[in-house]
This record gives C-alpha cells, sequence and structure tokens, in this order.
C-alpha cells in the first residue's frame, strides 16, 4: 500500500493539523470499533472477540518497535506502564530528566522523593553529558511534545550503557513515524492514542527480559495470570513468566480500535510514513522562512497565529505559549499550504528573528 491509498482510508476533514494531541482512526478502526459497540449495546456476542483483538494489538505494537512479542506489555496510559519501573528503583536512585519532559515520564519517578530517589531535570542539550556513573535511569522522550524536538536516541542509549543506567524512552510523540532501534533502549513506552491512531486508553510498553525480572508487578491482576482462564479466582499467585505480568485488563473498545490501525502503519511501514510526515512538515517551516528539520512537529512562535489558523479551519496545539502543527498520514499538501497562508502576513516578521524555531 502507498500514501495516496491509505489516505482514501481516513475520513478526516481538512485543517486537522493536530495528531501530536490525538490521531484520527483509518475506516478499518472506526469500523471495528463501531460492531463492538453494536455488540456491547446489543448483547449478541460475547468479549472472546475483543480480546483478539487485543492479542493482533499486542502482536502488531511488538513487530513494529522490533521486539518479540513476549517483551510487550499493555495499559492504559504511559505513567502506568512506568510506574513498575519507577517503583523497583533503589532507595537514593538518581534520574536525570529533560527539563521540557512531559510530565507521565516525570511524575512517577518524582513520588518517591520520600525514598530518596533524586529527579535532576536538564536542558534536552545538556542531556547527554549529564548522565554519568551516579545516574540510575536517564528518562527521556523521544521526540519533544511542547516542540518536536527529536532526541538523539543512539547516543543516549550508547551514555546510558556507558554508565550503567537504565535507559527509558517514552515514544508516544514518536511510535508509528519514527523509525529506531527501539529495542536498544531497555524500556519504551508509548500511549496509542496520538501517532498510532488508536482510541485513547491502549497504552504499550517494551520491557527487556533482563529489566522486567527486577521489576515488582505492582498493578498484577486476572489479565496478568500465566493463563488468563485460569486467574480468575483464588491463590496462588499465578502470573505470567514473560511481559504479560506488568499487563492491566484492557480497555476492551480502544484495542478493538488499535489493531487494525496497527496494521495499516505495518502495512505501509514506518520509514515510508516518517517520509511523508516529515516532507510536511518540512514544506510548513519552508513557507515560513524556516530551516528544514527532521520531526513531524513543528512549534512556532507568531503573533496571532493561533487566531489566524482557527479563522483558516486549521486546528492546531497551543503549548507553552506556542503554536505547535503535527503531520500524519492523513495531512494533505493542501492543509500545510492553507496553514502557511494563514500565517504569511506574520512571515516576514520570522526573516527578522521573531519566528521562535522551538522544532
Amino acid at each position: 500500500m502507498d500514501i495516496a491509498a491509505a489516505q482514501d482510508l481516513f475520513d478526516a476533514e481538512p485543517g486537522w493539523l493536530n495528531t501530536a494531541s490525538f490521531g484520527l482512526p483509518p475506516r478499518p478502526a472506526w469500523d471495528a470499533l463501531q460492531e463492538a459497540l453494536e455488540v456491547w449495546r446489543r448483547g449478541t456476542n460475547g468479549s472472546e472477540c475483543w480480546y483478539d483483538a487485543t492479542r493482533r494489538a499486542r502482536e502488531g505494537f511488538a513487530r513494529l518497535v522490533g521486539a518479540p512479542v513476549a517483551d510487550v506489555a499493555i495499559g492504559s496510559t504511559t505513567s502506568g506502564l512506568i510506574a513498575p519501573v519507577a517503583a523497583a528503583l533503589p532507595a537514593g536512585s538518581r534520574v536525570v530528566v529533560p527539563d521540557v519532559e512531559f510530565t507521565s515520564n516525570l511524575f512517577p519517578w518524582m513520588v518517591h522523593a520520600d525514598r530518596g530517589v533524586e529527579v535532576v531535570t536538564v536542558p534536552v542539550e545538556e542531556l547527554v553529558q549529564s548522565v554519568d556513573r551516579r545516574t540510575t535511569v536517564v528518562a527521556f522522550s523521544a521526540v519533544q511534545s511542547a516542540t518536536g524536538q527529536v532526541a538523539d536516541f543512539d547516543r543516549l542509549v550508547e551514555v546510558g550503557r556507558d554508565a550503567g543506567a537504565l535507559v527509558v524512552v517514552d515514544a508516544s510523540q514518536a511510535a508509528g513515524w519514527l523509525p529506531r532501534a527501539w529495542t536498544r533502549a531497555d524500556v519504551v513506552v508509548a500511549s496509542a492514542y496520538k501517532w498510532l491512531m488508536a482510541p485513547r486508553g491502549a497504552a504499550f510498553g517494551y520491557f527487556a527480559p533482563a529489566v522486567r525480572e527486577r521489576l515488582r508487578p505492582i498493578q498484577a491482576g486476572w489479565f496478568a495470570g500465566e493463563d488468563v482462564g485460569a486467574s480468575f479466582y483464588g491463590p496462588p499467585l499465578r502470573l505470567a513468566r514473560d511481559a504479560r505480568r506488568l499487563d492491566i485488563s484492557p480497555a476492551w473498545f480502544s484495542y478493538v480500535g488499535a489493531a487494525p490501525a496497527l496494521d495499516l502503519l505495518l502495512d505501509l511501514g514506518v520509514d515510508r510514513v516518517h517520509t511523508h510526515d516529515v516532507a510536511l512538515a518540512n514544506r510548513f517551516r519552508e513557507g515560513l522562512g524556516l530551516p528544514a528539520g527532521d520531526s513531524a512537529i513543528v512549534s512556532v512562535d507568531l503573533p496571532g497565529a493561533e487566531e489566524r489558523l482557527a479563522a483558516a479551519g486549521i486546528r492546531a496545539g497551543l503549548r507553552n505559549g506556542q503554536v505547535r502543527v503535527s503531520f500524519h498520514l492523513y495531512s494533505t499538501v493542501d492543509d500545510v499550504d492553507r496553514a502557511v497562508e494563514a500565517l504569511r502576513p506574520s512571515a516576514s516578521a520570522s526573516r527578522r528573528g521573531e519566528v521562535t524555531d522551538a522544532s
């Protein structure tokens, strides 16, 4: 399948440039969700098909990040998947995190301050040199939510390894469009409602086996059992031996929508999605007189930008006082050009240095 054929599977209204807030579903995902809701409404079937969708979604994410399916856990939020890692840290651990990090990859570490866990926040540009032998964990977003800045993933993995630190990555703003050798990290988590185009309530985590053995499954329930169907009642504790021991009971309908969306991304290939998304972002940047970048997210500070875009029917985000536009499969050249045209009265200001390029 090519990008043009994939775009035919979406019903997006022109002007949606806000995937960094939430992605739009391809029609197979939407249709599967409507069918599941109808089953729920009428009680015409059991829940087995919804669990099958959960299995397919787990397998799809595993393929997307290049991991064995046994190393993938499911959850509902990024912070929920990080929480067992934070809870397993020894007292007095030191966690190094970017100072602009989205709090789902910050608060789970900070709540352990009473155990002496120290969280050190540094500018993104200083992250590499801030990791040393005192560091227990280096935690960062592969792509920053506020700015779209792409982390130096490989270098951070290397310095983490050299320091003997765990490398924990939030891929919520990256998985689905940014190709990386994800399993080089120790833990990679992603909420699926953005670039993976799933309903909110699905999240995935890759946990390297050596790390997993150190974690207490603090959210353990029946779905984390070795044999889920035999884990409904009573002792003994009988958890799965692989990453499923970190599962929580799935929000059914979220995974019903996630499975077909992941199928589409896998059919296309992340490399192809990356080329499409970044090309549109760079077309937008060029239209505003900005240099080319490497991200599908662009954050700019232009006077009245939010109002100008809204008047042109462009839906974008606002983060830290800056307008954030983001481009994905369903985004088109026309979307980009409309956004540029809306902002063009201010474009000359960008050449006078009045645009803050945060991406």
